[in-house]
């Protein structure tokens, strides 16, 4: 669940109830599918969840906010697998990462509000902070990891190892959103070995 689920300490009233943002963000997700971007409400989502209306305004100012966190916690799903090697780690969270966005809630969910961002700064600003600022902890868990087994070398300069992290997660996340949602190809277990493949080892040992 995000952050901003949990009250801080110092607020009075009644406590948020998880229970009740999991089934907003639910039912956001239901409505994206069933309704598109354009037709879904407030009110809409507020009826599927079984609040009220002023409830959803409470923890979200507007629809970007709301469905921007529908989003993200679906990613939050994501875990980096620990398969004995760089290669097959990064294999493993490219295949978990296909079969999130297979879902329909998460495709439907995601290329609206990639769609939106495109006319709207501070909804890309969240989607960035929420979803993909998020997300690189993986990178950064996998780097780590392939490091203490000696596969990658250390980089002692934090802002070289900060741009070479967004770059690995920009190559890995672009191609498989490219893959699975623009050309609709399947990411099976082949496709992921030879991206991988082309990831560590260029150009020369992915056409071999």
């Amino acid at each position: 669940m995000l952050s901003r689920s949990h009250p801080k300490p110092t607020r009075s009233g009644r406590p948020r109830s998880a229970a009740a943002d999991e089934a907003i963000l639910e039912a956001t997700r239901a409505s994206l599918v069933d309704l598109g971007w354009s037709k879904l409400t407030m009110g809409d989502v507020a009826t599927r969840a079984g609040v009220a209306k002023t409830t959803l305004y409470r923890r979200w100012a507007g629809k970007n906010e709301l469905v921007v966190d529908a989003v993200a916690v679906l990613f939050d799903e994501l875990e980096l697998p620990d398969l004995g090697s760089l290669a097959a780690d990064v294999e493993g969270v490219v295949l978990q990462f296909a079969a999130l966005l297979e879902r329909p809630e998460t495709k439907t969910a995601l290329m609206a509000v990639v769609a939106e961002s495109t006319r709207d700064e501070a909804l890309r600003d969240r989607i960035r902070n929420s979803i993909v600022d998020r997300q690189k902890r993986l990178v950064l868990e996998g780097r780590a990891r392939a490091q203490e087994r000696g596969e990658l070398p250390a980089e002692p300069d934090p802002s070289a190892a900060a741009r070479t992290a967004d770059l690995i997660f920009d190559v890995i996340a672009g191609a498989v959103v490219h893959r699975a949602l623009v050309s609709a190809e399947p990411v099976d277990a082949d496709w992921a070995r030879r991206f991988t493949l082309l990831l560590l080892s260029g150009l020369g040992a992915a056409s071999a």
